[in-house]
C-alpha cells in the first residue's frame, strides 16, 4: 500500500483521462468547478455530476429520491456517453454513490477515487455514521419532511471540516448548497461483486495518512474496504474541492 502526500508529487499526465465527479450531500456539480477547469487544462475530460434533487435538479426531489436514485445517475451518464476506462471520483456522500455504481460500471471504470469519504460496509447508510444524539437531532430538523437541511456553513475555529474555506467560500456554500433528499442517506449500501474487482484509492484529507492505514489495519468501518488501497494525503477540511483545488486536481491526475 502506497503513502503518497501531495507535497512530493507532481502530476504526469500520459494522456486524457475522463474523471465522472459526483458531489457529496447539499452540493451540486457547481462544487467541482475549479477542479474540473483545472483537469481540462491537463488535458483530462472532467464529468461533474448534479445528483437528483439537488442543486440546479433540487425541483425534482421526492420522498423516494434515494442512493439508488444517485446511482443511477451516474450509471446513466457513463453509459449514455459511452464512457471507458473511467476514474469514478466521489466526495463525502459521494463516496456511497461511487462504491454503488462501481459495480454496475466495473468493465468501464480504471479506478474509483473517494476523497474524504470510502465505502461503507455492506448494509450501512449514511445516516447509520452519525452518533445517536446527532441522529435524534437530524431527524428533528427534518420533522415530517423529506429533505436534510444544509448546514450553517458560518466561520467556526473549532470545526475542522471547514479548515482552509475562508469567508467568501462560506458564503458561497451558504448560497449554492441545497436541501439533500433524505432518503438517500437512509438507504444502505448493498455491493455488487464486480465492486471488489476495480480498484481504488482515497484522498484523505480530515485523517493523516499515518492513521487512515491504522483504521485499515483495525477494520474500522470508515475504511475497512480499502485494503489495497493508496491513500494519498491532502491535508484541509472536509471540502477540498473549494479549499484546495489545484492540489486536488493535481493529485487526481497521478491516478
Amino acid at each position: 500500500m502506497q503513502h503518497r502526500a501531495v507535497s512530493v508529487r507532481r502530476p504526469s499526465v500520459a494522456g486524457m483521462t475522463t474523471f465522472v465527479l459526483v458531489p457529496g450531500m447539499w452540493l451540486g456539480a457547481w462544487a467541482w468547478q475549479d477542479v474540473a477547469s483545472r483537469l481540462a487544462e491537463a488535458g483530462h475530460d472532467p464529468r461533474p455530476v448534479t445528483l437528483s434533487g439537488v442543486a440546479e435538479r433540487a425541483a425534482e426531489a421526492t420522498p423516494q429520491t434515494d442512493l439508488d436514485t444517485h446511482v443511477a445517475d451516474v450509471v446513466a451518464l457513463v453509459e449514455g456517453a459511452d464512457l471507458r476506462d473511467v476514474v469514478l471520483v466521489g466526495h463525502s456522500y459521494g463516496g456511497m454513490v461511487v462504491s454503488v455504481a462501481a459495480g454496475l460500471l466495473a468493465a468501464r471504470l480504471r479506478r474509483v477515487v473517494y476523497v474524504d469519504s470510502g465505502p461503507l460496509p455492506e448494509g450501512t447508510s449514511q445516516f447509520d455514521t452519525n452518533l445517536p444524539e446527532q441522529q435524534d437531532r437530524i431527524l428533528a430538523e427534518i420533522g415530517d419532511g423529506f429533505l436534510a437541511p444544509v448546514p450553517p456553513f458560518r466561520p467556526d475555529p473549532d470545526d475542522p471540516s471547514l479548515a482552509g474555506l475562508d469567508a467568501d467560500m462560506l458564503a458561497l456554500l451558504r448560497e449554492r448548497a441545497t436541501p439533500h433528499p433524505f432518503a438517500s442517506a437512509r438507504q444502505p449500501v448493498h455491493y455488487r461483486p464486480d465492486f471488489a474487482t476495480v480498484p481504488s484509492a482515497l484522498i484523505s484529507c480530515m485523517f493523516p495518512a499515518a492513521q487512515v492505514h491504522e483504521m485499515i489495519a483495525a477494520g474500522h468501518p470508515y475504511f475497512a474496504l480499502l485494503a489495497g488501497a493508496d491513500v494519498l494525503e491532502l491535508p484541509t477540511g472536509h471540502w477540498p474541492m473549494l479549499s484546495r483545488p489545484t492540489d486536488l486536481a493535481m493529485l487526481l491526475s497521478t491516478l
